[in-house]
């Protein structure tokens, strides 16, 4: 592993790219309240802090992941540019639209290289959500695991988060079908303390049968991101650092 704490995924100029966004993406301390990192095949619940949570998990956590995102920003050029000028930097971030779009001439070149590099699993809101549930199955059966930032984000990306869509929970139930219970694992980063959070594993099996319905799972496992979120931490700071 590198000084900068990288870990090396990815192609070659994947990895130098990475490395040249170390200045802007600081390592976190990641913490397992488990006690233990959660095994490979799990699905990860998490907040999305803009593009801070997933390049913390991508640059700085050393397992195989494959991330969920939205399809727009995993279908070539020109309809990444009118997603993230128009959706991500202006409804999400609430940017100016005239700059986003001007901004967005510049980033989102840049950004559609780092997503080839990034091999995400696009989702959708149709049918065609079945292509993410297939995806997600074969990474799941590599030992991979799926992270999926679920919150409703319509009103941006909030401390506290207001709402998680279901997609993520369609995906553990056809898994359980299939034979595969999954390990849920919810996390929270906490960007100005830079800590990224991982509650214990629960399998999907578990959560169901507590919890009688997937609204009832998904309002449980959405409380449990918002706890992590404002949790006191540092006794497993203090630990980690004997």
């Amino acid at each position: 592993m590198a000084k900068s704490g990288l870990v090396k995924k990815g192609k070659w100029w994947f990895r130098g790219i990475k490395h040249l966004m170390t200045g802007r993406y600081k390592k976190p301390q990641f913490i397992f309240l488990g006690g233990k990192e959660f095994e490979n095949g799990s699905l990860i619940l998490s907040n999305h802090e803009g593009t801070d949570a997933p390049m913390s998990l991508e640059m700085y956590l050393d397992k195989p992941l494959r991330m969920w995102g939205a399809h727009e920003m995993n279908s070539g050029l020109v309809k990444m540019y009118k997603y993230q000028s128009r959706v991500y930097y202006h409804e999400k971030k609430h940017w100016n639209l005239h700059l986003a779009r001007l901004f967005c001439l510049i980033a989102s070149p840049l950004t559609n290289l780092f997503y080839k590099g990034l091999n995400l699993i696009s989702t959708y809101r149709d049918t065609r959500f079945f292509k993410t549930i297939k995806e997600s199955m074969q990474a799941i059966e590599k030992g991979e695991s799926i992270v999926v930032y679920p919150e409703d984000s319509a009103k941006g990306y909030l401390a506290q988060l207001e709402g998680f869509f279901a997609g993520f929970a369609v995906f553990a139930e056809a898994a359980y079908k299939k034979g595969v219970d999954i390990p849920i694992v919810v996390s929270y980063f906490k960007k100005n303390q830079k800590i990224f959070v991982f509650d214990k594993p629960i399998k999907y099996s578990e959560l169901i049968k507590e919890c009688g319905s997937k609204e009832k799972m998904i309002e449980r496992l959405l409380n449990r991101c918002n706890q992590l979120g404002v949790m006191d931490l540092s006794e497993y700071q203090n630990e980690q650092t004997k």
